[in-house]
């Protein structure tokens, strides 16, 4: 660092692009590549051609509670990124699932603190451990999506450092992550990249000594920002440092010692990840060999969350797996031949492949099984994006689109041939710089596969104009409503569409010209995107829900798979309602009047109302399972695989009662709850959930024997639990151990998580399960004197299988004369 000059120093502090910092040839360095990975590692392309491997959502990651599991992942994720030259995965999201109603709460882990941190310390030691740098992401109180950019999270000082910072301070503990994101709001009154929690605490109490940088457009000040902890301004080129950042410097408004701790901080981070040389094509250290198949499919399963499994009609077991004299199985649902695997914005990415329910349960039942399939119903009311498989090349010669890169006076600039129909670029495109483009057109020829309306038409900012065979179908100029976040343009963007009758096998050729102009007449470099859109014909209605409801009728087995879809869970916005869209309930319902062999498959990233839970014989929660879904599905209904998961969230039962909302009033979030979120709000509140946090079944039984609970010094202690597998199949068995105070003088929840750990069994063994109990779990933050505190007295803990479901308790007092450090 001491070869650079000021504006050198500076000039690095401000990203190169949109995903990459700057380089420094006097240095040695490098840009460094980060990516976008809650659902996988998409890369610095938007791109079908340069598919990813599409993980279980963080949710879905969570619902195993296996540490090891995660850790796995991770390094699968690091392979990944290796494989496309990534050098910082801009994950995890270990924001808490504060309001069922959150946008992104797919991409977070869970309600709880102590779960969140365990399992992100796994994910981000596994990630790192292949040379590849993890972001801690968002610091902090990005816990929705409405107002983002300037809400401010009012947060009482337990509730923030108790709940919302424990999991970051526990992942910097235990995994040293190498990166830090700061977060769009503001938290008590300050915006996040100005916030003093960045120096003062995450750096300064907590020694984080890894970089800091800002979510994407957060960076706002120059002299703020420049004293605050904050060390990296994304996406670049442009942005409120630069040569403003170094006459602050010069002026005195910002100390040079200030700026070079940034610089130092990011080639600390540029060492880490080997940027302080060439790209060598090399793997930057030994990453296991997995196969990633096998380990996507595993994970799927091992996350899904048997929360009902019941006996139907006259048979001895129940549903769950399913016996060996089924004969027919009838795959309904909305989600049962498209499902959803990952959320919506930063969570997309392009997999090579994905298994569907429907094809998944084809394959696993065998021949000997006949599977029929009917929707039913509809659950999206947008226009869906385009089948890939219902377009050709303009010349008939293959499957495709071709998108032609025009200037202002019609040339064509540059090409690409697309296989996918959902475009994103970012500050070129076709090897075109986008500064230099006037409009984008497509071409392609649509094969109609049945008779019927279809609907066609195009989604994204700007002017759209779609010919037909010669024939102009639409030209429209689609836009935001005023004040609406920015980001619904991409993952929720304007729609328009046009009805058109063709017969089965029918070929149109069809021309969609886009033009996002800004006010200067070009492109705005920094991102591109717009969607051709097209629905299939469809029976709707009654005729729609009857068909299933026969198939059902006729089957051994009904399986109808419901769930959520991008118009219900994305970044970008919070949700409206926790119901299903559309008449999925009411399939259910009818679909289960018709079969009581009725298994529900709930493909959703967080929680849904089910109004019918008690109407059928079993329930299964899947998450955003990632591409293996399918397979993973088949296997556990079949049972080859067991149903490992435990909910990591309370699944509510009802709107009908006053949950936490995301909603900013009068441009603030009060979280009035306090300590009380998840679980603890339902216990607080006295109102019975659906599920509780932390509930799941198995395939197996087990017998809960001795408990043991040892001090440790500096208030650890150590808890062991013996089980015995008591049913006649293997299985796994997620000991919880929850905390509680019969007496005290400070607000608590009724109980909290103090630890947990994963045990298997085959019929008949005894395992003993070894939990550790942290400090942390006694401790509550003195806002009076601004420090962790343990309150004397003995404390309960009570070995649990959900938050609901105690086993058995004992007494704890732990050891008390100690200081507390970190």
């Amino acid at each position: 660092m001491a070869s650079l000059t000021l504006e050198q120093k500076v000039d690095l502090l401000t990203g190169a692009d949109f995903w990459s910092s700057r380089a420094q040839p006097d240095a040695g360095l490098r840009p460094i590549v980060v990516s976008d990975g809650p659902a996988g590692v998409r890369g610095v392309a938007w791109d079908e051609r340069d598919p990813s491997a599409n993980v279980p959502s963080p949710t879905a990651l969570a619902a195993t509670w296996d540490v090891e599991r995660i850790d796995a992942i991770g390094r699968l994720l690091a392979a990944e990124c290796q494989r496309k030259e990534v050098d910082v995965l801009l994950a995890p999201t270990v924001n808490l699932q504060r309001s069922p109603y959150a946008g992104r709460h797919f991409e977070m882990w869970s309600e709880d603190p102590l779960l969140t941190g365990v399992l992100g310390a796994a994910y981000v030691s596994g990630l790192q451990s292949g040379g590849v740098g993890a972001t801690l992401k968002h610091f902090v109180g990005n816990d929705s999506e409405t107002d983002r950019f300037n809400a401010d999270m009012i947060i009482d000082e337990r509730a923030l450092r108790e709940l919302y910072l424990a999991p970051f301070e526990h992942i910097v503990a235990d995994a040293q992550p190498w990166a830090v994101m700061a977060a769009y709001n503001r938290t008590n009154g300050v915006t996040m990249t100005e916030s003093p929690l960045l120096r003062e605490v995450l750096q300064g109490e907590w020694g984080f000594d890894g970089l800091t940088m800002t979510d994407w457009f957060a960076g706002r000040s120059t002299v703020a920002a420049g004293n605050a902890g904050l060390d990296l301004i994304m996406p670049g080129p442009t942005g409120p440092w630069g040569e403003a950042l170094c006459d602050a410097v010069c002026s005195g408004q910002v100390s040079e010692q200030a700026v070079d701790d940034k610089v130092l901080r990011l080639l600390r981070l540029a060492r880490r990840v080997d940027a302080l040389r060439p790209r060598t094509g090399r793997p930057r250290l030994g990453v296991r060999t997995i196969s990633v198949q096998d380990e996507l499919r595993s994970a799927a399963a091992a996350g899904f969350v048997l929360v009902r499994n019941e006996i139907a009609r006259d048979d001895v077991l129940p549903i769950l797996p399913l016996h060996d004299g089924v004969r027919t199985v009838a795959v309904l649902g909305p989600n049962a031949a498209v499902a959803r695997t990952f959320g919506g914005g930063s969570a997309l990415v392009f997999p090579s492949y994905v298994i569907s329910p429907l094809a998944g349960l084809k394959d696993g039942l065998g021949a000997d099984v006949v599977v029929v399939h009917a929707p039913g119903v509809r659950a999206h009311t947008r226009i869906s994006i385009a089948d890939p498989a219902l377009l050709g090349l303009p010349d008939g010669s293959g499957v495709g689109v071709e998108i032609e890169f025009l200037s202002a006076d019609g040339g064509v600039l540059g090409r690409e041939q697309r296989l996918g129909v959902n475009y994103n670029w970012q500050g070129s495109a076709g090897g075109v710089d986008l500064k230099q483009v006037s409009a984008i057109r497509l071409r392609s020829q649509l094969r109609a596969d049945v008779p019927g309306t279809y609907l066609i038409g195009a989604s994204g900012l700007g002017q759209f104009v779609l010919n037909w065979d010669e024939e102009t179908l639409f030209s429209v100029k689609l836009s935001l409503p005023e004040g609406v976040d920015p980001a619904e343009g991409l993952m929720r963007p304007p729609q328009h569409g046009h009805e058109v009758l063709l017969e089965a096998g029918q070929t149109v050729n069809l021309e969609l010209w886009f033009e996002p102009a800004t006010s200067n007449g070009s492109f705005d470099a920094a991102m591109v995107a717009f969607q051709l859109n097209l629905e299939r014909p469809f029976t709707e209605g009654d005729v729609g829900i009857q068909a299933a409801v026969d198939l059902a009728a006729a089957s051994d087995v009904a399986v109808v798979v419901v769930g959520t879809t991008e118009e219900d869970e994305s970044e970008g916005f919070d949700r409206e309602r926790l119901s299903l869209s559309g008449r999925q309930d009411e399939l259910v319902s009818r679909v289960a009047a018709a079969n009581p062999r009725t298994v529900v498959v709930v493909n959703s990233g967080s929680p849904v109302l089910l109004p019918w839970r008690d109407e059928v014989a079993a329930v299964l929660l899947t998450w955003f399972p990632g591409q293996e879904f399918g397979s993973a599905l088949a296997d556990v209904l079949t049972g080859a695989a067991e149903p490992g998961g435990r909910l990591p969230t309370t699944w509510p039962a009802t709107e009908d009662v006053p949950l936490p909302s995301p909603t900013p009033i009068n441009g603030g979030v009060v979280y009035s709850e306090g300590l009380h979120i998840g679980h603890r709000w339902f216990e607080r509140a006295d109102v019975q959930p659906a599920y509780w946090f932390g509930h799941g079944l198995g395939y197996t039984e087990w017998s809960y024997g001795q408990v043991t609970v040892a001090a440790r010094s500096y208030g650890a202690a150590d808890l062991s639990v013996r089980l015995t597998n008591v049913g006649r199949r293997p299985g796994r068995q997620v000991v919880q151990v929850y905390a509680t105070r019969l007496t005290t003088n400070i607000e608590r929840p009724a109980r909290w998580l103090a630890g947990f750990a994963v045990v298997e069994a085959v019929p008949g063994e005894e395992v003993v399960a070894k939990v550790e109990i942290r400090p942390r779990t006694f401790e509550h933050w003195d806002v009076e004197n601004r420090q962790w505190a343990v309150e004397s007295g003995p404390f309960t803990l009570m070995v649990a299988r959900s938050a609901a479901d105690t086993v058995t308790s004992v007494l704890f007092e732990p050891v008390t004369a100690y200081q507390h450090t970190r």
